[in-house]
This record gives structure tokens, C-alpha cells and sequence, in this order.
């Protein structure tokens, strides 16, 4: 199966992915800024799929990162992998963009058996989700996910960019206390679920909050 992933929630990312090529990998590309999605993800998409010699008829299917993440980044990933879903006709699932953070905790030698992972949602607060590790060292989702003050997250390790912004409260693992939602990751936790069976979400984004723009109420007459 080959899939392409896509994730804005934080950093713009995508990746091909296959279950017959080495850890699942065919090629990836992210970027470090959080703010040029819409710049920069269609020229990268593009050429990802050129630099692997791959078309969209070629893929089996799409997946996007469907949040929680902030409203401009997180649309430009989903509009982007329902425009090519739609174009292509391929299937498209949505997967937790944390959970891609949480699939590369499972796959580090000395992951804790519960822990968080934990992103900046700006505000001064965090969007978080609970994890423990099945047999195969897949993660489980145990709670969320949420967005909150970090001073109001359980007492347990904690991974990921939001963890290492407040790691004065927070039990932020250093060696991931930079890291965000990767497509790459995010396609790997999708071809594992779909080998086993499971059903992945739909496109529909996990804002877990109200948008900032709210549709003006009637004018006031002049008297």
C-alpha cells in the first residue's frame, strides 16, 4: 500500500509511505516554520512525488493530520488532501496529528509505558493527549485529546514542542522536547492501523476551539 501523508497542524509536512519500502519510508520533506503552509505545501507535494517518480494514480490512498492545530494551518493540509483525494479519486482518512508524535515515543528504546504528548496551542496553552504502549509498542490513545493549561496536565512524562516550552511544570523529555507532528510518523501510525484492521477518522478538523472570526450581528440604526 502506498499512501501519502499530509500534516499541518504545526510544521507543514508530507511523506510517501509504503509497507514495501524500509520503515515504511519512500520520501519525505517537513519545514520548520509554522506559519507558510499555504506557501509551501503544494510546491512540496509536488515535488516529492517527482523526486520519488511517482504520480497520484499511483498512490492507494491520502491521509491528513486532522489537528488539534490552529485554524489557518491546520485548513491549508485538509483542503489540500481533499482537493487531491477529490482530483485522484483515492481514498482519504484522517488521523490525530498527535498521535504521530506519539508513534515516534513508542518507537524509542526507553518510552515510558504512559505519557503524554504535549503541542503549543499558543494562548499561553497546550493541546495534549494521553498514550500507553500496546504489545507491539503501537500507541493507545487513553485521553484526549485536550487543550488546557500545562500547569493542568497529569503528572507524567510529557513529549513534544509544547512540553519543552513549559518545561518548568511539565516532565519534558529532552530528547523530544522539540519535536512536532511529522507526516512521516503520521503515515506509519496510518499503514499500521490499516494492516491490523482498524478504522482511521474522517477529514473533519479537531479545532477544540471556537474560531476568533464570528459573523457580525445587525447593525444598529442610526437614530
Amino acid at each position: 500500500m502506498l499512501i501519502l501523508a499530509i500534516d499541518t497542524s504545526a510544521v507543514a509536512s508530507a511523506a510517501l509511505v509504503s509497507d514495501d519500502a524500509l520503515e515504511g519510508e519512500v520520501a519525505s520533506f517537513a519545514t520548520e516554520d509554522t506559519r507558510s503552509h499555504a506557501e509551501v505545501l503544494a510546491p512540496g507535494i509536488e515535488d516529492l512525488l517527482s523526486s520519488a517518480g511517482v504520480t497520484g494514480p499511483d498512490l492507494d490512498a491520502i491521509v491528513v493530520g486532522v489537528g488539534p492545530g490552529p485554524f489557518t494551518g491546520l485548513r491549508s493540509g485538509i483542503a489540500t488532501a481533499r482537493t487531491l483525494a477529490f482530483v485522484w479519486d483515492k481514498p482519504l482518512h484522517g488521523v490525530m496529528s498527535l498521535d504521530a508524535v506519539a508513534l515516534e515515543v513508542a518507537e524509542s528504546t526507553d518510552a515510558a509505558a504512559e505519557f503524554l504528548v504535549v503541542t503549543d496551542a499558543r494562548r499561553k496553552e497546550v493541546y495534549w493527549a494521553r498514550y500507553s504502549l500496546e504489545e507491539a509498542q503501537l500507541p493507545r490513545l487513553e485521553d484526549g485529546p485536550h487543550v488546557s493549561f500545562a500547569t493542568d496536565l497529569p503528572d507524567l512524562p510529557a513529549y513534544g514542542a509544547g512540553a519543552g516550552l513549559y518545561g518548568d511544570v511539565l516532565r519534558a523529555d529532552p530528547g523530544f522536547s522539540k519535536e512536532q507532528p511529522d507526516a512521516l510518523y503520521l503515515g506509519q501510525f496510518a499503514l499500521a492501523r490499516l494492516a491490523s484492521g482498524a478504522q482511521l477518522l474522517d477529514s473533519t478538523p479537531l479545532y477544540l476551539r471556537e474560531s476568533d472570526a464570528q459573523v457580525p450581528g445587525p447593525r444598529k440604526r442610526a437614530l
